[in-house]
């Protein structure tokens, strides 16, 4: 399955910033300067701080006018180059891919930490907390194992949580709506903030009796995150949990099926000094899997998995324009299936990045990872990223990154009638190219983003055949690439208003002659958006967005979303008008997705300011 590439608001990076900032900052471009990044203090140090990177970042706040929102995925579809492929409402079972390469070559953080299920690479937006948990959601394209290990390829998603405003003691806010299809969504969330200590308790859950026969669903997530401000530094303590049933009626086939997961995750993740911090987390994932839901007993999966990650991590200021990030880190992970059988493996990496800035219009970035896998067997990823300040208001630049991807237990050791596994895969491998440039007139009126990109791989992993008739086999598909391009503008108009347009076109290479493909050349070949936000009177916003999506098995198919709500008060209706033009559009072939979808509430907003 794959995924889009689309546009970017340049010069960022991926993980949250950090490193040496001792408060956040916002700055406005100016005349006469070069376009910031918004810096905020986190407890983790990434490998890379978002301005140091050079690299094609989308960055998107879930704070911002969060009631036209409802999941992650909602804010994703904002991204061209992102491409989605959900089985249902509410981002149930939706798998994620960037820039046309497959769902399995693109991985899903949660505050810098590994959340990607070991088991298979679907549902890797199975995430364990609320939505109402994060604060914004970065979106980095093109290969990244230099500073996140397995399954950048095609990029990554970062998920990002942050700790309540010191302005506000206390804060409960608490948001119910309903709709059609019988759909149903209560959200809570309330946070206690003083100068040492702070809490923030989230739930969520989202319900439908479903569009047709066997596709209803209950999502289900609730978090707890804790951050101590003590010696040496802050430590957060982050704790998530989700259920999710749901009927999988056609997901797999002719078959009314029926499917289950479960997930926890926590993560401790401590800051030492200003410069240096530790963290370490744990995921355990469970996926029932039930083939006939009126005949249980007739065809059945239990998948459990396991997973842990550890990292040191610093990052040294040389003068003041050269940080050099490096750190250590650690992760295994485990399978219990009554398909797949018992399985486990280990690895760990050292990386280590330089970034050199403002030497005159330059600046450069250039790291690498050396990972070491169970076996003794390794891979070194080297990044290599620059830009060139061309004009107060023009900047260029440009990369070039290798990427890799660990077979899913799935792809290894599956079996059934359909479907076979293959032990013999060897990881995937690729080297991605980038170049583009950002434009922000001296007016501050709009900023544009256009890169270009080529992705050439090795070893990719797919499922296919040569005869219908036959089962689909899991292979290393020799060589391929992808050429493609994204571009957006952002205009900032009167009354606060704003209006987004972006574009993103792929295309890779033709598969080899006879050969049947069931994911790697199902990509999105064109993605386009128009969206406009504003302010309207009488405290009201509101959002519009029309994309229009070309998959490659496909033709053209429009989605045009409107949403309103007061942005202001104890007391906040809205409304949310998803699908309107009623499209018939499957992201993934065979699992048709509802049509209009109209949803409308209200949320309770009650705050205590500190003194």
């Amino acid at each position: 399955m794959k995924l889009r590439s689309v546009v970017i608001f340049a010069f960022a990076s991926l993980p949250p910033v950090v490193a040496s900032q001792s408060a956040a900052a916002q700055t406005q471009p100016s005349p006469t300067t070069e376009v910031q990044q918004s810096v905020t203090v986190t407890t983790a140090i990434p490998p890379v701080p978002l301005s140091e990177s050079n690299r094609s970042v989308q960055t998107l706040d879930t704070r911002e006018m969060p009631l036209l929102f409802n999941n992650v995925t909602d804010y994703l579809r904002q991204d061209t180059t992102v491409n989605l492929q959900s089985r249902a409402g509410s981002g149930v079972q939706s798998d994620i891919s960037i820039r046309g390469t497959t769902f399995e070559q693109s991985l899903v953080l949660l505050n810098g930490l590994r959340i990607n299920d070991p088991e298979t690479a679907h549902m890797n937006l199975d995430i364990a907390v609320p939505l109402d948990a994060l604060s914004r959601v970065e979106v980095l394209h093109g290969s990244g194992s230099t500073f996140y290990g397995s399954d950048v390829i095609g990029g990554a998603i970062n998920l990002i949580t942050e700790r309540p405003q010191p302005d506000t003691r206390l804060s409960l806010i608490a948001k119910s709506g309903a709709g059609n299809y019988g759909s149903l969504e209560n959200h809570l969330r309330a946070d206690l903030s003083t100068r040492r200590f702070a809490e923030e308790l989230a739930g969520s859950r989202d319900t439908s009796d479903g569009f047709m026969v066997d596709r209803n669903y209950s999502s289900n997530a609730l978090s707890s995150e804790t951050w101590l401000t003590l010696k040496p530094g802050t430590t957060d303590i982050l704790l998530g949990a989700s259920d999710r049933p749901y009927g999988a009626n056609q997901f797999y086939g002719n078959y009314n099926s029926w499917e289950r997961t479960k997930g926890w995750f926590a993560a401790l993740q401590q800051q030492i000094g200003q410069r240096t911090s530790a963290s370490f987390a744990y995921r355990r994932h469970t996926d029932l899997f039930i083939l006939l839901h009126d005949q249980p007993s007739y065809y059945q999966n239990n998948h459990i998995t396991s997973a842990w990650q550890g990292a040191l991590r610093r990052a040294d200021n040389f003068g003041a324009n050269a940080t050099l990030s490096y750190g250590l880190e650690a992760n295994g992970d485990s399978i219990h299936s009554t398909n797949l059988g018992v399985h486990a493996r280990n690895q760990g990496a050292g990386y280590v990045n330089l970034s050199l800035r403002s030497l005159g219009r330059f600046s450069l970035s250039i790291g690498g990872r050396e990972q070491v896998f169970s076996g003794g067997d390794s891979v070194f990823s080297p990044n290599i990223a620059a830009a060139y300040t061309l004009s107060s208001t023009v900047r260029l630049r440009g990369s070039a990154g290798h990427g890799y991807r660990l077979p899913t237990y799935l792809d290894l050791y599956y079996a059934d009638p359909t479907t076979i596994g293959n032990p013999s895969l060897k990881p995937e491998s690729s080297w991605s190219y980038e170049g583009g440039l950002d434009w922000t007139p001296a007016s501050g009126l709009f900023t544009l983003s256009a890169t270009g990109f080529h992705l050439q791989q090795k070893n990719g992993i797919d499922y296919s055949k040569y005869d219908l008739s036959a089962p689909w086999q899991a292979v290393n598909v020799a060589n391929f690439s992808y050429n493609g391009a994204e571009t957006s503008v952002r205009f900032r108009l009167p009354h606060a208003q704003q209006l987004q347009l972006g574009y993103t076109a792929v295309q890779a290479t033709s598969p080899p002659p006879g050969l049947i493909s069931e994911y790697a050349f199902n990509y999105a070949a064109q993605s386009s958006l128009i969206a406009w936000s504003g302010q309207l009177p009488g405290q009201i916003v509101a959002r519009a967005q029309l994309a229009v999506i070309q998959k490659t098995t496909q033709s053209p198919y429009p989605l045009l979303d409107v949403s309103i709500a007061r942005n202001t008060g104890r007391f906040r209706p809205y409304l949310r008008m998803l699908n309107l033009s009623d499209t018939s559009y499957q992201e993934v072939p065979g699992v048709p997705l509802q049509g209009r979808t109209i949803m409308a509430g209200a949320e309770l907003n009650l705050r205590l300011r500190s003194k």
